[in-house]
């Protein structure tokens, strides 16, 4: 069978995935302030050029809060979490930061004998966005065009 050629998206349909990709892109902006906020942290600015978008997937944003910290926090199809900028140097680090210290927390609610389902269900559900993240981490062509 014959793989079929990708035609080129119309200006038409660009426009929509834009408008898509914009939509989903403010979602997560305002759950990461939402998320933010929750833990008592108000934010002041975001950083641009230091967040990164991987639309429909996972978006990590730089904020500056009004604490004077700056954080890290993860948004998109995977729980919503935060981390103070020194736990990661860039957007990439923070990923990767993201994924251990989920796959630990999941083990430490397994290892706390956890029979409530709600309890296996999160700690099923951080073990696989921690695998997710991480393979984004270690996917090359997605950083290609970061600084060294």
């Amino acid at each position: 069978m014959q793989q079929q050629e990708k035609k080129p998206l119309t200006a038409q349909e660009q426009a929509l995935a834009e408008q898509q990709r914009a939509a989903w892109q403010r979602e997560c902006f305002q759950a990461a302030q939402k998320h933010l906020a929750e833990k008592g942290i108000m934010p002041k600015s975001v950083v641009d050029k230091d967040s990164r978008f991987l639309a429909p997937l996972c978006a990590m944003w730089k904020f500056k809060a009004q604490n004077g910290k700056t954080y890290w926090v993860v948004t998109g199809r995977l729980p919503t979490d935060h981390a103070e900028v020194s736990a990661a140097t860039d957007a990439r680090d923070a990923m990767r930061y993201f994924s251990l210290q989920w796959q630990l927390k999941a083990d430490q609610i397994m290892s706390t004998g956890a029979r409530d389902k709600t309890q296996v269900d999160f700690a099923n559900l951080l073990i696989n966005r921690a695998h997710g993240l991480y393979e984004m981490y270690e996917n090359e062509p997605l950083w290609a065009n970061e600084p060294k």
